[in-house]
């Protein structure tokens, strides 16, 4: 369906959008699309490998790496949601999405997102049992006790993605079906209403705000302690570590929380819609391809367990 040329929908039912994606002629669309495909191959690849090496190796059957293989299923998923569909439209004249697809594309973003803010704060704290708290660590971290912080990351992020979603494609799009982004996000289509917008802003704000903060509250006060306990050690090699471990961790955070706090946490954040394409570009690509490097360059165990892979491999 082509908008009519006054681009006002408000006299038909809206079947579907366009994302317009970036702006450029085809050379352009072309070297986006060389780079879109890079970025997701090696996501995928990056956390496929990290999710094998992590099941298979005896020696990573702990909740530390239980978390980071849930985090890799969720990087992939997250980029696999975006990328695809925008690698389509590059390549692509008309760069239509349905209605019900774009409304599908916004809920399993939004899920997946928000679960990983979550999940997140929850392997911080995790960190924090195992470095200040040893003797429990076992009790408190029990496979169930895992499995159950997982499960609640999930129905957070199922909760807020419900909340997100049924609040913006209940709005009546009567001002243009055309998406200025490359895929279906919430302030894009905001503006694309014909109504008050106002609650809709409050309660995104208000959700992320909350959820970023407070995620980042368990993340920070977990590190502190952490930070402390570490310091008192006496062991060099220890401190050595232990640091470099939750570095890692801490790196993935700040890398997440700094862009999805630019992007939705703060109202007037992005000053344009390319510069928000951009930050975009950051948090459904870059960062699930970077985190399985992140972990595995930083983490002895995670390149042990690879070499053991493929020395087994070899010797098979």
């Amino acid at each position: 369906m082509q908008p009519p040329k006054n681009g006002n929908l408000s006299e038909m039912p809206l079947l579907e959008f366009v994302l317009e994606g970036f702006e450029g002629g085809p050379q352009t669309q072309a070297l986006l699309f060389a780079l879109f495909l890079a970025l997701y191959v090696v996501a995928v690849l990056g956390n496929l490998t990290m999710i094998v090496v992590i099941t298979l190796d005896a020696h990573l059957h702990s909740p530390m790496y239980f978390f980071l293989k849930n985090l890799s299923f969720l990087d992939l998923c997250y980029s696999s949601i975006i990328a695809p569909k925008a690698l389509a439209n590059f390549l692509s004249s008309s760069k239509v999405i349905t209605f019900k697809g774009c409304a599908t594309q916004f809920f399993f973003f939004s899920m997946m997102g928000t679960t990983e803010a979550f999940l997140l704060a929850v392997m911080a704290y995790d960190r924090f049992m195992a470095i200040c708290s040893p003797l429990l660590y076992p009790i408190t971290m029990h496979p169930s006790v895992c499995a159950c912080l997982v499960l609640g990351s999930y129905c957070g992020g199922c909760f807020n993605s419900i909340l997100q979603t049924s609040f913006t494609f209940s709005l009546p799009f009567c001002s243009s079906n055309h998406i200025n982004h490359f895929f279906c996000d919430v302030i894009p289509l905001l503006q694309l209403t014909c109504t008050n917008t106002a609650i809709n802003k409050l309660v995104m704000f208000g959700l992320c705000g909350l959820i970023i903060v407070g995620t980042t509250l368990v993340v920070l006060v977990s590190y502190g302690y952490i930070t402390v306990t570490i310091l008192r050690m006496r062991s060099g090699g220890g401190r050595h570590k232990l640091f470099s471990t939750c570095g890692s961790h801490m790196t993935a955070v700040s890398l997440f929380y700094g862009t999805v706090f630019v992007m939705y946490a703060q109202p007037g954040a992005v000053q344009s819609m390319e510069q928000g394409k951009v930050v975009s570009v950051f948090y459904t690509l870059v960062i699930p391809m970077l985190n399985p490097l992140i972990y595995s360059l930083r983490n002895k165990d995670v390149k042990d367990a690879l070499q053991r892979l493929i020395q087994k491999h070899i010797a098979t």
